[in-house]
């Protein structure tokens, strides 16, 4: 079951990664990365922020336990409970006035928050603008995604993952059509980006919006109160606020500082991080987003051992995926930056810089993996206030990191601080799991790790050894390029897909059920 929801988010997440690749693509295109690419980077990532902390962190890590505790004894194909429906339209009417109010007045004090968030910026008059002028933009994507979290939120406790898997590709369709439409008619293709990011976030909330009447589950607004089931949920939501998001305001660290590094940083950890979260949308979000429900659900019955199951598999399923990627991002950041990124304003000096901040980033990617899916087992026992321990010491490590290595590594400190940071946090989580009895490693895990280690390494010699061969068609022009860089790719699946077999990482046996969904 839990294999066969993590392929459904992962499959679509997988087609919304590409999409996003096609729309980094052309913004390397037209923007490179210059001070307009930074500045359009400030604008998308601030509402961004606010909507992984508050929106897919604190809400969801809240509102899902909570609204599984109605669903109980619920059957999928049946009408929803009343008192299910009840609280999650009493959340939806407090939710939309908090948002509306907050929105309304980040885009009146915006000058301000661009002092704090980018004051390296206000040395440059029009730089400064134009970062204001373009937050203002896509600031109200905030309001309409957090909408969007809520009633993906019901769905997911529904196990309709779907349609709620499949949003990201809108907001990559609006974003490429919003460049391609407008980018001759307004200002700067910044402008035509932050445009596109708006119109996505109301096209995803309509999609949503339809799809819940169409299974006959659409919320109505009520009189906006705080009635208990409400309360409950902002006290859960508070510590998670605080804390669970730490990776996110890492990155919201970064941009601050990074804001008074050379011209071109915001945009190179920018594309960085876009490669990177390659493989943290496809694995982490999916196993962590199919985890939370299906944890909430059998603590509610009582399933403690099963629980554990699922976690264990959960983790072997996130590092199987994971760890091979992180190598592979390591040994090959500049091919792949330069097969997808090196054309029109982005030139080979803005490849080499980003593969640095690739490489840095990637030797955290295994921990940013399991950040998303160990934190789901403290949520699903409404546990908010340990995960909030742990992140703060990771957010304070990676401020600390930060000051120390941005002198001699510049951008690629940044990035390497994040990564350390990450790596903290997950040991924390770890042994809070261990110690409270909610994880366990079992033998299966236990033995799976070295030889999953063992064909990642294999893989990553094999990819070295490629690269060092392919070397001479990145010089000769950009389809020779984008051959090298497929051939990399599939020659390190096809490496890591034999190794795993014969060291016994992987077993043949386990892939028709794992595929079919029979594994639970």
């Amino acid at each position: 079951m839990l294999f066969r929801f993590v392929a459904t988010i992962g499959g679509l997440t997988a087609i919304s990664r590409v999409l996003g690749f096609a729309r980094d693509i052309l913004m390397t295109a037209f923007l490179g990365a210059g001070w307009v690419a930074d500045c359009f980077v400030v604008a998308f990532k601030l509402p961004n922020f606010f909507r992984r902390l508050f929106a897919e962190g604190a809400f969801n890590a809240a509102f899902v336990p909570l609204f599984s505790e109605k669903l109980k004894d619920h059957d999928p194909g049946t009408v929803l409970p009343a008192d299910a429906r009840r609280f999650a339209e009493e959340t939806y009417s407090v939710l939309l006035l908090v948002l509306f109010a907050f929105v309304g007045l980040m885009e009146i004090f915006m000058p301000w928050v661009m002092l704090v968030l980018a004051n390296g910026f206000s040395d440059q008059p029009d730089k400064f603008a134009l970062a204001v002028t373009l937050t203002r933009i896509t600031f109200p994507y905030l309001m309409l995604i957090s909408l969007v979290s809520l009633l993906g939120g019901v769905l997911n406790s529904l196990q309709k993952f779907a349609a709620v898997a499949a949003t990201p590709i809108l907001l990559n369709l609006s974003i490429i059509g919003g460049l391609l439409a407008l980018h001759d008619v307004l200002p700067t293709p910044g402008h035509a980006l932050s445009v596109g990011v708006t119109l996505g976030g109301l096209v995803q909330f309509l999609w949503l919006a339809i799809v819940m009447r169409r299974h006959g589950i659409a919320l109505r607004l009520r009189r906006p109160t705080l009635t208990p089931g409400v309360k409950k949920l902002l006290l859960l939501m508070a510590p998670v606020a605080l804390g669970a998001g730490a990776m996110q305001v890492n990155l919201l660290i970064d941009i601050i500082i990074a804001s008074f590094l050379p011209e071109g940083s915001l945009s190179y950890l920018f594309y960085a991080d876009r490669l990177n979260q390659l493989p943290i949308g496809i694995v982490g979000v999916a196993i962590g987003t199919a985890v939370l429900p299906m944890l909430s659900r059998q603590l509610a019955d009582g399933q403690d051992a099963n629980a554990m199951a699922t976690l264990n598999r959960s983790i072997e399923l996130a590092l199987f995926f994971a760890v091979p990627a992180a190598v592979a991002l390591m040994i090959i950041p500049g091919p792949l930056i330069a097969g997808l990124f090196e054309r029109g304003a982005f030139d080979a000096v803005d490849t080499a810089k980003t593969a640095a901040a690739l490489l840095a980033y990637a030797a955290g990617l295994p921990a940013y993996v399991l950040i998303k899916v160990m934190s789901p087992a403290f949520f699903a026992r409404q546990d908010t206030k340990s995960p909030v321990r742990y992140s703060i010491i990771a957010l304070v490590l990676n401020i600390v990191l930060n000051l120390i290595l941005m002198g001699p590594l510049l951008h690629v400190g940044l990035a390497l601080a994040t990564a350390i940071s990450a790596w903290v946090n997950v040991a924390l989580l770890y042994y809070g799991l261990s110690r409270k009895g909610y994880l366990a490693i079992d033998r299966r895990l236990g033995q799976r790790l070295p030889r999953l280690a063992l064909a990642s390494a294999i893989m990553g010699g094999a990819l070295w050894f490629l690269a060092d061969r392919l070397a001479p068609l990145f010089h000769q022009g950009e389809s020779m390029r984008i051959l090298a860089v497929l051939g990399l790719v599939v020659g390190g699946g096809v490496v890591f897909g034999l190794s795993a077999q014969l060291v016994g990482a992987l077993r043949l046996s386990e892939l028709r059920p794992l595929l079919r969904g029979e594994v639970s």
